[in-house]
């Protein structure tokens, strides 16, 4: 009987140690698990932060119009020296978090001319499209009908990418603008 007493709290022994193995290893497994949501949240975090951001520069871009006379540096005042390329601080220690590139350069897809008999001179975007009808001698497109303003397609297109984690998003986003012929002429086919 002491033999079978000692045999038992033995094996007691062995039962109370693996199962200390096993709820070390539950433990561990749940630490790893919640680590692993916190990096993922942070991720999604940084990620939306550069979209945010991209699409905060393609706004800025789009409000000006620059990017149709002047479309590779559409941004002005660049950050680091190079065109197209804004510094974007996201949390407000003066610190640039994410950098927002226009590559390529804001691109003409397609334009447009008006004709004159389209425009209606109540709309704000035709009043500085026409001369007048009366006279059209010298006025160029008078011959074909066409006004002095186009319709055109635009495509911008920013690459933002996160200083700590390297994330890089890609934003891409079609924009139509009326635009003077003569704005054009050298930027859209």
């Amino acid at each position: 009987m002491i033999a079978r007493q000692t045999r038992q709290r033995g094996i007691t022994l062995i039962v109370a140690l693996i199962m200390l193995a096993l709820l070390t290893l539950l433990a561990l497994t749940s630490f790893n698990l919640g680590r692993a949501n916190m990096d993922i949240i942070s991720n999604m975090q940084q990620r939306d932060e550069a979209i945010a951001a991209a699409r905060e520069v393609i706004e800025e871009t789009v409000s000006s119009t620059r990017f149709i006379t002047s479309p590779s540096d559409a941004i002005g005042q660049p950050c680091n020296g190079n065109s197209n390329t804004r510094c974007i601080d996201t949390n407000g220690d003066g610190v640039a978090d994410i950098t927002v590139l226009l590559n390529p350069a804001p691109n003409c897809v397609k334009a447009q001319s008006i004709k004159v008999s389209a425009l209606d001179a109540s709309r704000a975007d035709d009043a500085g499209c026409s001369l007048g009808v009366a006279q059209n001698f010298g006025v160029s497109g008078a011959v074909t009908g066409d006004s002095l303003c186009a319709d055109s397609l635009w495509e911008i297109h920013a690459t933002a990418t996160d200083a700590v984690s390297a994330a890089t998003v890609e934003v891409t986003q079609g924009i139509s603008v009326r635009v003077a012929n003569d704005d054009i002429a050298t930027s859209c086919p």
